[in-house]
Formats: C-alpha cells, structure tokens, sequence
C-alpha cells in the first residue's frame, strides 16, 4: 500500500475539488429523474468515461490495470465526490467491484486481458448467486453446470440480480458435482449474457424501480475456457467476490452516507414547518441527529481499519457491512418520519443517486435492499459469531 504525505494529500484534495466543480453536470438530479432505461444507461456511461478520463473511476484497482491511489487519496476522492454531490456509478458498480476483484484474485490471465479494459471501456457485468431457494443459503444453489466437450452446458435460475437487463456479462455460480457437499460441488463461471438461452426479466420492486432481476438459464453452454478457479471450487472463489462486496466498496458508500446522505438529513430537520418551528428545535430529534452523526464516525472508522489492514481478519468485513446496511436502515427511518407526510408524496428520485437521495419513502424502503444481498444480516452474525468471536458453528446437514 502505498501513502501519501499531508501536503501531497492537501494538493490532491484541490485537484479533486476543483474537477468536481467543472466536471459534474449541472442539474443532474433533475436530469436523471422519471428517464428511460436508455437514458439512464447513457448517463452512466458518459459518467464513467469522464471519471475515467480523470483517473477516479477504478481508485483501487492495481495501478497496471488503471488504479493505484493509495488508501488515503481514495477517502479523500470519495469525500470529494460526495460533498460535491456526484452521480454514483450505479450501473459499473458489479463490474468495477465484483467483477473485478474476482478476476485479479482467481482469474486467469487472459480472463483479466479481456475483461479489465472492457470494464474500463463501459462493459456492464451483473451477479448470478442467489435463486428461489437458495438466498441466505447460498451454497444450496441448484442450477447446473454439465460438462460437455470443451465446455459446461448450464440449466437453472437465478434471481435478484441487479441491472442483469442491461449486462453484458454475468459473475455465475452453478453446481458441477450434485453427489459432492454442497460447498464442494459449485464451480465459478464467466456467462456472456447474450449466449443463446439465457433470458432476463426484470422485477418491479416497491419503489416502483426494476433494478432488480431473473435470469432464466436454458442449455445455455459456457466455454471451459471462462471457468474462473479450479472446477468445484467455486464456493472459494465466491468469497472473493463477497468479500468485495463487505469490504472495498463500503470505503465509498459509507463516505456518501456519512457526508451527502448525513447533510440531507440535517437539512430536513432544519426546515421550518407548517407553524414556522423546525425539528431541530426539538430536543430528541437534536439528540437523534446527534447519534447518528456519531453512529457514522464510528462508521467511517471502521471502513478506514478495514481497507488499511493488509490482513483483515476473518470476520472485519462482515462487521462493516452489518453496521453499514442497518445504519442506513436507521437513517433512512429517521428522515421518513422527520419528513411526515410530504416523504410519502414525493416519490421520484434520480436514478444515479444512492441509497440516501433525500427521498426519505423511498430511500427507507431500498434500505433494506442492504440488509439481504452479499449475505443478509443474520448471515453477517452467524460469520463474526463463528469466524470472529469464535463460537461453535451452526448445525449442518455435512
């Protein structure tokens, strides 16, 4: 890892901000709000291409591959972009994560020839883990991979899948051996999401979004050549990815929460309402606000341990993304009740905004988007019980 002295992160820090004040558009949050897929899809990518252009579209990718900021410039980019209010790369958010750590850690060379620059270049990569019944139990997956010639010719479901209708590729897992335990059978796959059988339906969601989706698999053949890992180890492999999913990508969303997400907040309750009073002047909403402020310190502390720890332990990114997704949980509630009735009526937000828009109804309800993907929350316990306090593991049918 490399670090940055105070001066060098102080001239770094001016450059950020002053690229913020030229490069963000102008009036995105109106302009991404109520658009079409295409619209969207657009956006992002000319949004991609510009942070790429500056150097802070992949941070914490290896400097070879296009990244290399040391752990201190990336706090200080992602607090800029957030104070600034920047769009959030929603729709690279698999690719650049996911996608990529996976490939630097398990995949092969020419899988990372491939790929790394596509992803640089705006391919679009979804994640095909969860299915109808095997969510929280990830490992009781029941979509198949059979070997046939030189590839694996693959039958199943996937579900919750998000943005797979715009993806080009697809971070699958499949089971290559039913007669194994069930973490032992599961092999990791590369899926070109335009592969004759493969199907996506989008899931309308109760914010009235589709970001979430099915992926129907019929005889679908993957060439042997994109298996990520040995065959059957895939259940390795996906920690990796999971891992990303805990770790890394919580450094940003934890500064949007704690900066963009944490002023819409103060400036609800600083709003005078109907009788000229604001919340503010309540004693327990100023004693709520201040918990939270807290409650994000705290936050931030912990995702600036975990990204700085060269060999985190076994449960550190669990902790994290449990404090985070119920943190945002709480937040999100506060606002919606803050706001009263007018949070219940506003029901557009942008569609490059994260999780804490500023419209509290739906920002609460896709907070519990958090709670499930990458392991729900008693997932999250059940690891920093076993692997990181220790205590006798979970009864299991192997």
């Amino acid at each position: 890892m490399t670090t940055s002295s105070p001066d060098q992160l102080d001239e770094f820090r001016a450059g950020v901000r002053e690229w913020c004040r030229t490069h963000i558009p102008a009036q995105w949050r109106r302009a991404q709000t109520d658009v079409s897929d295409a619209e969207f899809v657009r956006f992002q990518q000319d949004w991609f291409q510009e942070l790429r252009a500056a150097g802070f579209a992949v941070p914490h990718w290896p400097k070879q591959w296009g990244g290399g900021m040391s752990l201190a410039e990336q706090v200080v980019l992602y607090q800029e972009l957030a104070a600034h209010d920047a769009p959030r790369l929603v729709l690279a958010f698999v690719s650049i994560h996911h996608a990529a750590s996976t490939l630097l850690a398990a995949g092969t060379e020419e899988q990372r020839q491939r790929h790394l620059p596509a992803i640089l270049n705006g391919e679009i990569w979804c994640q095909g883990f969860s299915e109808p019944g095997a969510g929280s139990d990830m490992a009781a997956l029941q979509t198949t991979a059979r070997r046939a010639g030189d590839g694996y010719v693959v039958n199943g479901q996937k579900l919750w899948a998000s943005g797979a209708m715009h993806a080009d590729w697809c971070l699958l897992l499949a089971r290559t051996d039913p007669n194994a335990p069930k973490r032992h059978g599961i092999s990791y796959f590369l899926l070109d999401m335009r592969t004759p059988g493969v199907d996506v339906r989008p899931i309308r969601q109760a914010t009235g979004e589709s970001h979430f989706c099915e992926i129907f698999l019929e005889d679908v053949t993957i060439p042997a050549t994109r298996l990520v890992g040995p065959e059957h180890a895939g259940w390795r492999v996906a920690q990796q990815t999971l891992g990303a999913e805990r770790g890394m990508t919580m450094l940003e969303l934890a500064e949007r929460l704690g900066n963009g997400g944490f002023r819409w907040l103060v400036r609800l309750c600083a709003r005078p309402g109907p009788g000229g009073t604001r919340p503010l002047d309540d004693p327990l909403i100023g004693d709520r606000l201040a918990t939270l402020e807290i409650e994000l310190t705290g936050l931030r502390a912990l995702c600036a341990e975990l990204v700085a720890n060269d060999h985190p332990g076994p449960a550190d990114a669990s902790i994290v993304k449990l404090y985070y997704s119920e943190l945002l949980q709480r937040m999100t509630d506060f606002g919606t009740e803050v706001a009263g009735l007018a949070a219940h009526t506003e029901l557009h937000k942008p569609r490059s905004s994260g999780w804490e828009s500023g419209a509290w109804m739906l920002d609460f309800i896709g907070s519990w988007e958090w709670t499930i993907p990458g392991g729900t929350s008693e997932i999250q316990r059940t690891i920093i019980g076993e692997r990181g306090l220790g205590l006798p593991r979970e009864p299991t049918g192997h």
